[in-house]
């Protein structure tokens, strides 16, 4: 027979488990109530630092901008009527005429001996009128002789004349006031009829050509203020007052196509050149404007960033935190853009930096490195 286990032998083993159970349980709800603890305290959040800016409530004059070219009020390419061999130049590139300057002459030997024997035939022809008039008085010859020698004393003269003209279009003049260009022709070329010899161009008032949407035309009539800016001279605005609007639309583009004039003493602006064109309307109108640099450009809605001052309850410290507003955006106008929605005047909001900031957001404001706003920059080239 086997010997029964004793009772005594069991207990400390069945002590020693029930002890380390209790040990495990305990170890793991404080971790619980650790872990417990931790989850329901939120982290803090990082303190940003931005720049600032105030909405504004200004007056803008409404302004439609568009894209044109500059043009000569008066401009154009002398050519020669006649054809023929330069035999003098009379003016150098790029100098300025008056109005009947020469500019080139081509060779008349030809025709000015004509003329001569045109000449000659017409002073014929007057004596031969003279003598018949002082016949017809005496009753010699008849009236059908006299009118006879008239009709042929003004065919020569009409042929004299006409060499004149001839040789007078052989001297090619300045038709107006203006700027020459480059020469095309040079002393002994033999050119025909039709030959270009140069550009002149009236610069001291020039054409702006441009054009608008047809939806704009009822705000339009000639003597509005236009301002024209061109990146050949960035740091000029040059003004004029519109002149002309085309009463007829574009059907392609259903644009309607205007013109100002502008002055141009200096004969800064040149034809062809690329220009930026504003009309500025009459009425004006209250906007408020923010950088353009403080809008969150997004699909779903632009926004911007409102800096609140905020108050810890428990510590009663106050922290400027940020809050996004939505809002809808009007013009732009150089370094701004006006809101026409979402803000009010006075709010202060992030200038810069909106991109890596989120709702709710303490902020600290440093504004020694904030850029400098203009309507109208005016950027290095680069």
């Amino acid at each position: 027979m086997k010997p029964k286990a004793s009772r005594g032998s069991c207990g400390p083993i069945f002590f020693a488990i029930l002890g380390l159970g209790l040990i495990v349980l305990i170890i793991g709800g404080v971790k619980f109530l650790q872990i417990r603890k931790m989850m329901s305290m939120k982290p803090p959040m990082p303190v940003e630092t931005v720049s600032s800016a105030v909405v504004k409530e200004v007056d803008w004059a409404p302004i439609l901008s568009s894209v044109g070219s500059i043009s000569p009020v008066q401009g154009a390419t002398v050519a020669t009527e006649l054809g023929g061999t330069v035999t003098e130049i009379g003016f150098e590139n790029g100098a300025l005429a008056k109005k009947g300057d020469l500019l080139i002459k081509l060779d008349a030997s030809s025709e000015e001996a004509q003329l001569r024997s045109a000449d000659a035939d017409a002073e014929l022809a007057k004596a031969d009128v003279e003598r018949s008039r002082d016949l017809a008085t005496r009753k010699v010859i008849s009236k059908a002789e006299l009118d006879t020698a008239e009709a042929k004393a003004a065919q020569k003269v009409a042929g004299a004349d006409n060499m004149r003209a001839m040789i007078s279009k052989k001297e090619i003049r300045a038709p107006f006031d203006g700027q020459l260009g480059i020469r095309q022709v040079n002393i002994g070329q033999m050119i025909n009829s039709g030959q270009q010899v140069v550009q002149i161009q009236a610069l001291d008032s020039v054409y702006v050509d441009f054009a608008l949407p047809q939806q704009r035309i009822a705000q339009l009539k000639p003597g509005l203020d236009v301002h024209v800016t061109t990146d050949a001279i960035a740091e000029r605005q040059f003004n004029g007052k519109l002149t002309a609007i085309n009463p007829a639309i574009d059907v392609v583009t259903r644009n309607v196509t205007l013109q100002a004039i502008l002055e141009n003493k200096d004969h800064a602006l040149r034809p062809g050149m690329f220009a930026k064109v504003e009309v500025v309307l009459p009425e004006q109108h209250s906007a408020l404007i923010i950088p353009g640099s403080a809008v969150s450009y997004a699909p779903y809605g632009d926004s911007v960033f409102v800096i609140e001052k905020k108050k810890d309850e428990k510590t009663g410290q106050e922290t400027q935190t940020i809050r996004q507003q939505f809002v809808r955006i009007g013009e732009a106008r150089g370094d701004f853009v006006s809101v026409t929605t979402g803000l009010k005047a006075g709010q202060i909001i992030v200038g810069t930096g909106v991109f890596k900031l989120r709702n709710g957001m303490a902020v600290t404001i440093n504004n020694d490195l904030a850029p400098k706003l203009q309507e109208n920059p005016k950027p290095a080239d680069t």
